[in-house]
């Protein structure tokens, strides 16, 4: 069954839409944002329609920011890609790798407690130094993890992105928590994790404001 799960995200992964010539907004990151790709769907699509224009996307399942070979890195992803705004997430898959109250190794080597270092701000810092204004999507709270005692850990994670983005006017942390409930399946996919279509809905309305042509 994991295999066929594995294959079924790689399945997914080889349908990215990429980086069309005259974008000026690429999405990259993980599976919540690559999810409801293969339905024309996924945030970027979405972005797409709201706006008006193309919407570059690289986001893949699975991606995580310190670890994973190829696009399968969140880094990776954005390599050679220079356009006015990237709106991404991560960090979630790198979690996954650490006991639910034991993860303040790898929350310090994502970000340091002060938003300065580590591989966030040093992604967004290679971002900002070939212009590209920065769109952090921050991590709603889903139905697999409201109330555990994995939920602390993103609650750690926003608040240092926080910290982050506050020192530096070119980038803005989009709460996912502000447009999303756990109590509301409506707005997940049947594994409960993943968005649903009008998840990934409301995760473009959100964005959509922030892409202002500046």
């Amino acid at each position: 069954m994991k295999h066929l799960l594995l294959l079924s995200l790689l399945f997914l992964a080889a349908c990215g839409r990429g980086v069309p010539d005259q974008a000026r907004i690429v999405v990259a990151g993980d599976s919540v944002m690559a999810w409801n790709r293969s339905a024309g769907a996924s945030v970027a699509d979405q972005l797409q329609a709201r706006l008006g224009e193309p919407v570059g996307d690289v986001s893949l399942p699975l991606a995580r920011v310190t670890g994973g070979a190829g696009p399968l890195n969140i880094p990776t992803q954005l390599q050679g890609i220079t356009v006015s705004h990237v709106v991404l997430n991560g960090g979630a898959n790198d979690l996954t790798s650490c006991e639910c109250g034991r993860c303040s190794a790898i929350l310090d080597r994502l970000i340091s407690e002060d938003g300065t270092s580590g591989a966030l701000p040093a992604l967004v810092a290679d971002l900002r130094r070939r212009g590209s204004r920065v769109i952090w999507a921050d991590y709603y709270t889903s139905p697999r993890y409201a109330g555990t005692a994995c939920e602390p850990r993103y609650k750690v994670l926003e608040s240092r992105l926080g910290r982050m983005a506050a020192r530096d006017p070119g980038v803005t942390l989009a709460d996912m928590d502000d447009v999303f409930r756990p109590d509301d399946l409506t707005l997940f996919a049947s594994d409960k994790t993943h968005p649903s279509q009008k998840g990934s809905a409301r995760i473009a309305d959100l964005i959509a404001p922030l892409l202002t042509r500046r």
